[in-house]
């Protein structure tokens, strides 16, 4: 539900999109695709987009990367949340993560019962913080994309939605890291 407070102005946030798979290139991803439109038509930045292979290490790293850069505030990637043996994008992200952002998965498997009734059980879409950035993992269907970021992430990271988004506590996230 939309809860836009008109008179704050929107402030861009700069996302990169990382997808998962050992099969597709940059020409066959349609769930990046979406993200990165999505993102555009929101008023956001892309920061980066990548993709790598399935492998726990290598999605790590790029997610280390991407939050030791000042230049990328969100990462979103897509693939590698299910249940088979190569996904294993959600331990990767729990590797990184300072703090998990448990309600995430939580209200996504709303919306994907919404959707797809008890199939939503086969994801383990995540969120969590590390090094002053937000970090998403979502499933590797368009669809799920679309859910995610229409649904979810479309409000949290737009500054004027209330009662609270994640964009106005962005300035506190690595606050504990800080002298004082």
């Amino acid at each position: 539900m939309s809860r836009i407070d008109e008179t704050k102005t929107f402030i861009p946030v700069r996302i990169a999109v990382l997808t998962v798979s050992d099969t597709r290139g940059l020409a066959e991803d349609r769930s990046g695709d979406a993200l990165v439109a999505r993102i555009a038509e929101a008023g956001h930045v892309l920061a980066a987009r990548d993709i790598v292979r399935d492998e726990r290490g290598d999605i790590a790293e790029r997610l280390r990367g991407w939050c030791a850069d000042p230049g990328v505030d969100v990462i979103i990637s897509t693939g590698g949340t299910g249940l088979t043996g190569r996904d294993v994008t959600v331990e990767a992200h729990r590797d990184v993560y300072e703090k998990e952002i448990e309600a995430f998965a939580t209200v996504f498997t709303i919306v994907s019962m919404q959707k797809i009734g008890t199939s939503a059980v086969q994801s383990r879409a995540t969120g969590g913080v590390a090094m002053g950035t937000y970090l998403f993992a979502l499933p590797g269907s368009p669809g799920a994309c679309k859910d995610a970021w229409d649904e979810i992430l479309k409000w949290q990271l737009d500054y004027r939605h209330r009662p609270c988004n994640f964009v106005e506590i962005m300035p506190r996230l690595d606050e504990h890291l800080r002298r004082k």
